[in-house]
């Protein structure tokens, strides 16, 4: 199984509530059942509470492997993207991670 994860560092503008209801939902039904399930952690601390998070929220979503990924979102992808300043005008660092324990 992989995750890809989208890490969006604090910005001025970051809607909590339209990235969990809207675009998540969005990505979910663009690419179908490829998406085994998708999480969204909002940062509250960096690496001591009090200090500040280095990103605003992080997005994982879960397939079982980077094709069928790359083939479900690949065809969605500017639509997707197409959405996102709908919730930030931060630029997300992207990484896709094969899941080796958990």
């Amino acid at each position: 199984m992989i995750r890809v994860s989208a890490m969006y560092p604090p910005s001025e503008k970051f809607d909590h509530d339209y990235y969990v209801n809207n675009h998540m939902k969005l990505v979910s039904d663009l690419v179908g059942d490829a998406l085994v399930r998708f999480e969204v952690d909002k940062g509250v601390a960096g690496g001591a509470p009090g200090s500040p998070p280095p990103y605003a929220a992080i997005g994982h979503l879960y397939f079982n492997s980077v094709p069928e990924f790359a083939q479900a979102f690949g065809q969605h992808a500017g639509e997707i993207m197409g959405d996102v300043p709908n919730f930030t005008d931060a630029q997300a660092q992207i990484q896709i991670s094969e899941i080796i324990a958990g």
